[in-house]
């Protein structure tokens, strides 16, 4: 599993931010180290799109801090699953945050495994463990790791108390 001090590895990610008649454009592909190359981003990672706690609690606490982690000097905020990009984007806009947080898509969960953070669901397979990182021009600063189905320290404001 990937620790505080560590580079985050590389790998692609899918976004996509702007909406056709019924449903996302095809997400772009865009590289994590690049993405993150001299910025403080913080990320958080959940087990899916449209689940009932990433929904009701976890998405909703980082865009209600959106404010907060700008005055500590944070450039962007990610929201990480190994859902596809239309997913992210449609549940993105959903959650009204598309422009604020960036709903970014591991659909293959390549970047999941190479961070250590993948769990297996006992009915819906592979999954991203519910985390959440501030990342410092592409090395981890904090880390914040749930165990089971929990949100008690990967949600925005742990995260918030922990920024310098």
């Amino acid at each position: 599993m990937i620790e505080v001090g560590a580079r985050i590895p590389d790998a692609t990610l899918t976004e996509s931010t702007e909406f056709g008649e019924a449903c996302p454009v095809a997400p772009t592909a865009f590289s994590v180290a690049e993405a993150l190359a001299g910025k403080r981003v913080v990320v958080f990672g959940l087990p899916g799109a449209y689940t009932p706690t990433c929904s009701a609690n976890h998405v909703p606490g980082f865009l209600a801090n959106l404010d907060a982690f700008k005055a500590k000097k944070v450039d962007e905020v990610w929201c990480l699953s190994v859902n596809d990009g239309y997913v992210m984007a449609a549940w993105g806009r959903d959650q009204h945050a598309i422009g604020k947080i960036r709903f970014v898509g591991d659909g293959t969960a390549d970047f999941t495994k190479k961070l250590g953070l993948q769990m297996e669901h006992p009915t819906l397979g592979l999954r991203c463990r519910r985390f959440s990182m501030l990342v410092d021009d592409g090395v981890v600063k904090h880390l914040n790791v749930e165990d089971g189905g929990k949100l008690t320290i990967s949600d925005a404001a742990t995260l918030l108390a922990q920024l310098a």
